[in-house]
């Protein structure tokens, strides 16, 4: 079973950065082909897709709105993920999901949120 822990959540000004983790326990990521991603929710929202990458090859995607922004990287030693945010806006407030999944199309995967095992979320909040 895979278990997810993401790390890195707070209060940040807007225009400032922060730096999410996901660290991965149950899954070698070496070993396997797995689609790992960044999902966020705001209040009275839907959760969306953010940011995913493969786990082997480092495919990645990313949502229009934070493209130029974001940047996720994966440290397959540590069986952990991160998410690289800069430029932050009021409107990237939300809760931050690691989840991951086996590997199949990351773009699709990510754009429509097909993964298995999620984390308990970490909570960003940019303030104006």
């Amino acid at each position: 079973e895979v278990q997810l822990a993401e790390s890195g959540g707070g209060l940040v000004q807007a225009g400032g950065s922060l730096r999410l983790s996901c660290a991965a326990s149950g899954v070698t990521f070496d070993d396997n082909d797995y689609a790992i991603g960044w999902f966020r929710q705001a209040p009275g929202k839907e959760r969306e897709g953010v940011s995913c990458i493969s786990s082997t090859d480092g495919t990645t995607y990313y949502a229009d709105s934070v493209k130029d922004r974001f940047i996720i990287s994966r440290d397959n030693a540590k069986n952990t993920v991160f998410l690289q945010m800069n430029s932050l806006k009021p409107e990237d407030t939300a809760v931050y999901y690691c989840a991951a999944d086996f590997h199949e199309d990351i773009a699709i995967q990510c754009s429509k949120l097909i993964f298995g095992s999620w984390g308990q979320g970490t909570q960003v909040t940019v303030s104006s």
